[in-house]
């Protein structure tokens, strides 16, 4: 039987455990993954405060540890991270947005197609990486 994480409390061990084994990770502010249109990204989903398990399983996949900053990501880095994720919807305490807008996503992509996963550490900062500034916009929206 596949591992799930039935109650809050699961997620929570299972997002510290990633956490600790990404030495100087801290987790941001805010968090996205989109695809990038053009020069720009279009999120799936936007966290801020939120999605903490998300944030470090993309982490992990894309080398952040801290800060702001962007990363672009491959279709098949979107399926790990999906697959990393799915033990999570056996909580039915908390609403899975994230895996929700990935899974919408993912089905929509061709193997060519360029994702970006975008961490704030700063809510009130500026950012000259676009896709942080757009982060930080649709943040602020919220």
């Amino acid at each position: 039987m596949s591992e799930q994480w039935r109650t809050v409390e699961d997620i929570n061990a299972a997002r510290r455990q990633r956490e600790d084994a990404i030495p100087g990770y801290e987790p941001p502010a805010a968090f996205g993954l989109g695809q990038l249109v053009g020069d720009r990204v279009e999120f799936a989903h936007v966290n801020v405060g939120s999605g903490l398990l998300p944030a470090v399983v993309v982490a992990a996949l894309c080398g952040h540890v801290a800060g702001s900053a962007s990363h672009q990501l491959t279709p098949a880095q979107l399926d790990a991270a999906l697959a990393e994720l799915a033990p999570a919807e056996a909580c039915t305490d908390l609403p899975h947005h994230n895996l929700w807008g990935w899974r919408k996503l993912r089905d929509t992509l061709s193997d060519g197609d360029r994702l970006v996963a975008v961490y704030a550490d700063d809510l009130s900062a500026s950012s000259d990486d676009p896709h942080v500034a757009a982060l930080l916009a649709h943040a602020a929206e919220r």
